[in-house]
């Protein structure tokens, strides 16, 4: 009879959490052992057993549970299992974006010994890779030498004699600066490993600058392994011409590796060739051709979409030390505002001709240097959200590396590298006054404090050319700032009877930051409904009785606006925002006001 019953106990397989496990096996214990187990008291050992398998039961229901789950873009929710998915599907997360900016250089310069203007042998040229820190101590690196001679750069007389003649004359010359600090790192490479990955321990890497091993080889970065031609950036010697500073040439490569990002981790992905692999390009006598009359013998095969004969996705180093070279952008946010860049770290100095210089004079010079950033240096924004990162990684597989659509533009200029910059908001709107196809690219950043901001005029450009590569060949695209509108937000509420209204009020304010914090899009408008929803999952609430939008202006608010009336939807739930607009809720603790009942 006992094992008739054991046969027809139905098992309930949607318990699995702790209670209902223990439950359903306190069933079982009474049902089939009531004469073993009598006594299930709190302190009993058959409470013990039955407590420790619920226990059991249910740490292996939720890591089954995680692990299924993270299998899944839809339902992972690790940050770094939903960049693994975004791999998969051609998505490569860029890091901590750059910060970059312009900058206004001073040097002191000495007269001229016929007393007409500065002598300009002691012009300096600062050179690339100087290194400047803002007054917070951010670090800053020049991008491009600037040239202190060049005629269109502003002079004026700095220092004079006690006869009033000019001694010095101030030169102030305009150059890009980039947030970060050049620093070098070596690894040590063990024996030979199918695609061996190297992890480096310098942290917020925002660009590698070179890689080389022991014997001099390079290892240069791509954005896959199968990738056999990169292109290089060679000085142009008709620079004074043609007014190109340097060409692009395209270099078959050997020795690759690619660039993986998890968290703050940066590893270099390398191939599985060795050494002996040679990577040619494919020799025309080994080419097999099929001619009238003529037999050709040969090993070899010509394949016109692939020039590199080796197919071991690249070289990998071994048995060797690895000097990387990066360039590291700060911990925090290195947007600035203007006037913050006021220190000088390192400066790389030079001049046309040293020998017939005074040393005392180029001490002089060098120690004149000054720097400031007369706008704001932005770029940096705040790392984008789970969902974020799964809305594009959704729309960078459609992509497929070509812009046709909107939704297309807009994921690539997200994907752009961050050694570029980044944006924090991006819409494409077709161009109604243009009777071609040209497009309205609307993009914002943030500043400092992580508010919105408009984008330089660097990252515009940077922009413009990294869309370039994947356009239409009749697309035309123009990348403006959008109308930046800053709300707030007045409403009145009914507490349940004995709550602390001010309490309740603070906590208000505190939901309604959290809810409004930058989460709008170009173009996306406002819910009154989520405000309502907000507020009345807020504890103490009994009833929202009025929601108010409102415009924010005034100091250190944006001086767009919008007729609040006119713009609300026929049922009065939203706010439409026009498409070249985003709105903004700026201060939390001033632009959300309350009143309680």
């Amino acid at each position: 009879m006992a094992d008739n019953q054991k046969k027809i106990i139905p098992i309930n397989y949607t318990n699995r959490e702790f209670d209902t496990i223990r439950d359903d096996l306190m069933e079982i214990a009474e049902r089939l052992y009531p004469d073993s187990f009598q006594d299930f008291s709190e302190g009993s050992f058959a409470s013990l057993m039955i407590d420790a398998v619920a226990y059991v039961g249910d740490q292996l229901s939720f890591y089954l549970d995680y692990n299924v789950n993270e299998s899944f873009l839809d339902t992972a929710y690790q940050f770094n299992n939903i960049l693994r998915h975004g791999r998969v599907l051609g998505y490569k997360f860029t890091g901590r974006p750059s910060t970059y900016g312009e900058a206004a250089f001073y040097a002191m310069v000495p007269a001229s010994s016929t007393g007409l203007g500065m002598n300009k042998d002691y012009s300096p040229i600062l050179r690339r890779g100087s290194q400047f820190k803002s007054s917070a101590g951010l670090n800053y690196t020049l991008m491009d030498n600037v040239n202190f001679a060049d005629s269109r750069n502003p002079v004026v007389v700095g220092r004079t004699n006690a006869n009033g003649s000019p001694t010095h004359y101030a030169v102030k010359a305009y150059g890009r600066v980039v947030s970060g600090i050049l620093v070098t790192e070596q690894v040590n490479v063990g024996a030979f490993q199918k695609f061996a990955k190297v992890n480096l321990s310098t942290p917020n890497v925002s660009e590698i600058i070179s890689v080389f091993d022991t014997n001099g080889n390079e290892y240069y970065e791509v954005d896959y392994l199968a990738q056999d031609i990169i292109y290089r950036e060679i000085s142009n010697t008709n620079y004074k011409s043609d007014n190109v500073a340097s060409i692009i040439k395209p270099f078959l490569i050997s020795r690759k590796f690619t660039a993986e990002r998890n968290g703050s981790v940066v590893s270099l992905q390398f191939g599985s060739g060795q050494e002996s692999a040679n990577d040619l390009v494919a020799d025309p006598q080994s080419v097999a051709m099929n001619v009238f009359g003529k037999t050709y013998t040969t090993a070899k095969s010509f394949d016109p979409t692939r020039l590199s004969e080796n197919q071991a996705l690249g070289i990998v180093p071994e048995n060797t030390t690895l000097t990387v070279v990066m360039r590291t952008t700060n911990p925090g946010s290195s947007n600035i505002a203007a006037k913050q860049l006021n220190q000088v770290s390192k400066v790389l100095l030079d001049f046309e001709d040293k020998t017939i210089l005074s040393v005392s004079a180029m001490s002089d010079v060098r120690n004149s240097i000054e720097v400031e950033n007369e706008t704001p240096i932005v770029g940096d924004v705040t790392n984008p959200t789970s969902d974020e990162i799964k809305q594009r990684i959704y729309d960078t597989f459609p992509t497929q590396n070509r812009a046709v659509t909107q939704a297309d533009y807009e994921n690539l200029a997200y994907r752009m590298h961050s050694k570029f910059g980044s944006i924090k908001r991006c819409s494409v709107q077709r161009d109604p006054d243009s009777q071609k196809r040209n497009l309205n690219m609307y993009v914002v950043s943030e500043d400092s404090f992580g508010n919105l901001a408009k984008t330089n005029s660097t990252i515009k450009r940077n922009l413009k050319v990294w869309l370039n590569q994947f356009r239409m060949i009749n697309d035309t695209i123009d990348i403006l700032n959008p109308y930046i509108i800053n709300l707030g937000i007045e409403f009145s509420i009914k507490t349940v009877p004995g709550a602390d209204k001010k309490a309740v009020i603070g906590n208000c304010v505190r939901a309604l930051g959290t809810k409004f914090n930058n989460n709008y899009y170009i173009g996306e408008s406002v819910k009154i409904s989520d405000i309502y929803s907000t507020l009345k999952n807020v504890r103490g609430v009994l009833d929202v009785l009025k929601v108010r939008l409102m415009n924010k202006t005034g100091t250190n608010y944006s001086s767009a606006t919008i007729n609040i009336d006119k713009n609300l939807s026929p049922d009065g739930d939203q706010l439409i925002v026009p498409k070249n607009a985003i709105v903004e809720f700026k201060y939390s603790s001033t632009d959300f006001t309350g009143k309680a009942k």
